[in-house]
């Protein structure tokens, strides 16, 4: 334990009153990266971070080296097409039918700046399909920004935390919102971010069928590709396949990042894999809209060529290495990436034995799998509380409040940033906390 921990809580109040914030369960994750930044910079206290979902592994080779030898080729100096790459769209396309057994033509796989700017797009694109559909709906807990995304675009969007609903009580929650004719899309993640639940079969085809049945689009983030290390997902054309909403519906949207599953996160790339029946598909609105009634045509040389007129061309040569090394079977990501539900599993159980709670333990009858990401609960404090806290001891996350959970008292802890020589020093300060707290 470091000597200056626990940092009291007048200190730490100072810095919380800097920042504006009333309630630290209510701050966004940028804000409490800022503020854990000034504390740890002020005090000198070296955090344990968990609140950010920053990778913390070492690249591919496969990738930082194609991504070398297409600058020294002097891609640097020319901008790339907008709709990508022809190597990368290619093995993109290789790369979904091999790890999700789902055929998308390589025209239908779009490079974006990060999953992030194809959510953006897929967004903007799906709020103007329809008049009479001008809301999306979140299957929460999700990934915070994007609801900070349909703030800045002005659109609308309802949401609620799937915990109560999982199996066959999602069709009749869902439907409770699709049948008003209103929505136009509906978004989640699988895995999850922040929960790391996985839907089972049995959900992504009610998803699917709904989907068809009500017209909407599905907007599938699937950052954590491959990732629920309980079944290996690592061989290519081999079952089993990532899960996915693509076996029940052709009114998708997969957005798959390069962040995680890839380690590749600071050149911002991503595949927004739209299904080949919607790419076609047209609309009138979109024309009244945007000059271009076709949806992939509007997606790629209307949007995405307003927002950032393509993606990081030397970064594209990366990504298609790695596609293509992972196609041939030469590049196993997955184990790559296992170290995760290592630390996950480490981590949880510390917690567990200080008197912690998992918020979000189950996949109906299942234990969650260790993951990217997990829930914690501390009996009798509030998420902020909780959040305030651990803070004191060097430990930070976010709160779940702000994710669309209902659970107002849990926080979500992400492992990347917890190397395992760091786990002495987490027990440690779990350890103190737990016996200042009993």
């Amino acid at each position: 334990m470091n000597d200056k921990l626990p940092l009291s809580q007048d200190y730490l109040n100072k810095f919380i009153s800097k920042f504006g914030l009333e309630d630290l369960g209510k701050a966004t994750i940028r804000e409490i990266v800022g503020l854990v930044n000034q504390v740890s910079d002020d005090s000198g206290v070296t955090f344990l971070r968990m609140e950010m979902g920053v990778p913390g592994l070492k690249p591919s080779d496969i990738g930082t080296n194609a991504e070398i030898e297409a600058l020294k080729r002097g891609v640097a100096s020319d901008y790339p097409m907008v709709d990508g790459v022809k190597s990368l769209k290619e093995e993109a396309s290789k790369f979904i039918k091999n790890f999700m057994n789902v055929d998308i033509k390589p025209e239908a796989c779009v490079p974006t700046v990060g999953s992030m700017q194809g959510g953006y797009a897929s967004f903007l694109m799906c709020a103007n399909i329809d008049e009479k559909k001008d809301t999306a709906l979140f299957i929460d807990p999700g990934f915070p920004v994007q609801k900070q995304q349909f703030r800045v675009l002005n659109q609308k969007y309802d949401s609620f935390d799937v915990y109560n609903y999982r199996g066959e009580k999602l069709k009749a929650k869902l439907e409770s919102y699709l049948k008003k004719g209103n929505i136009n899309s509906i978004i989640y993640s699988n895995p999850n971010n922040p929960t790391w639940i996985c839907f089972t079969e049995e959900e992504l085809q009610i998803i699917g069928e709904l989907a068809n049945k009500y017209d909407v689009i599905i907007i599938e983030d699937l950052a954590y590709f491959g990732m629920d290390f309980r079944q290996d997902l690592s061989k290519p054309g081999e079952a089993p396949y990532q899960p996915s909403v693509t076996k029940y519906t052709d009114n998708y949207i997969l957005l798959i990042s390069s962040s995680k599953a890839f380690s590749y996160a600071g050149q911002r790339l991503a595949i927004t894999a739209i299904s080949d029946k919607l790419y076609h598909r047209k609309y009138p609105l979109l024309k009244t809209r945007f000059g271009a009634d076709e949806f992939g045509y509007t997606f790629v040389l209307r949007i995405i060529y307003s927002l950032s007129s393509g993606v990081s061309h030397s970064a594209q040569y990366a990504l298609a290495a790695m596609f293509k090394a992972a196609n041939e079977g030469t590049f196993n990501f997955v184990e790559s990436v296992k170290e995760y539900g290592e630390r996950a599993k480490i981590m949880k159980q510390l917690f567990l034995n200080a008197g912690f709670k998992i918020v979000y333990d189950k996949d109906i009858d299942k234990t969650l799998a260790d993951g990217f990401y997990f829930t914690i609960s501390y009996p009798g404090m509030s998420g902020g509380e909780l959040l305030t806290e651990l803070i004191r001891y060097g430990i930070s996350a976010i709160a779940l409040d702000n994710t669309g959970s209902e659970h107002t008292e849990g926080l979500r802890a992400c492992v990347s940033q917890i190397g395992l020589d760091k786990m002495d020093v987490l027990k440690s300060r779990i350890e103190a906390f737990e016996n200042d707290h009993k």
